[in-house]
């Protein structure tokens, strides 16, 4: 197994989707983040719409076991189940594409709990990015209009959102520094230097 495969959490405003992007250029490979929504639509054929509501924290259709978690255990409910657009199942289709994808690139993926997924997949770096607060409202309003006030509730919500998505799919704390192979602090380091330590961080785990 040679693709490698770079996962990267973010807090909104952290700029980690930025320095996702920039390591994919350095590195000349792929770059993914809400496309894969639509490739396991595609794959399932599943409204893609359905898929968004379970990103945003709406419930689609819980499982007929009554579990409020739906962790990702790697199984997929086939058309025709009763299971088949529960909120487990449309998590699991997203989880099929991104191992499917590993199977025949090296890319960087931003989101979807696939540092989760891929917890026990050799040839992973698993970061997590992040900020000062100051430094994510700063950020954060340079694309969410409104007031100071305004743009806090908004990071507020979304840190509440990722919460809750990565403890129904993947259990625990979506902050959680143990769930990662490298944490960093963007409003410190700055972008570019993030991009440099994860290069670094590949080099010492892979030799790449």
């Amino acid at each position: 197994m040679n693709q490698v495969v770079i996962t990267i959490a973010r807090q909104y405003g952290s700029g980690g989707r930025t320095v996702g992007k920039m390591l994919a250029e350095r590195l000349g490979i792929s770059f993914y983040d809400k496309q894969i929504i639509q490739m396991a639509s595609d794959e399932s054929g599943i409204d893609v719409k359905l898929f968004g509501k379970v990103e945003e924290g709406d419930k689609v259709k819980g499982s007929l076991f009554g579990n409020k978690e739906c962790i990702y255990k790697g199984n997929l409910h086939q058309p025709g189940s009763k299971e088949f657009i529960s909120d487990e199942n449309l998590f699991n289709y997203q989880a099929k594409v991104v191992n499917d994808l590993a199977e025949k690139e090296s890319y960087v993926i931003v989101g979807r709990c696939v540092n989760y997924v891929f917890k026990d997949r050799p040839n992973t770096l698993r970061v997590y990015i992040h900020a000062p607060w100051e430094f994510r409202v700063e950020q954060a309003s340079q694309k969410i209009s409104g007031s100071r006030e305004d743009v806090e509730k908004f990071l507020l919500k979304d840190d509440k959102r990722k919460q809750d998505y990565y403890r129904k799919f993947a259990g625990g704390q979506w902050s959680d520094a143990t769930n990662y192979d490298l944490c960093l602090n963007s409003g410190k380091l700055g972008f570019d230097k993030c991009v440099d330590a994860i290069e670094t961080q590949l080099k010492i785990m892979f030799g790449k």
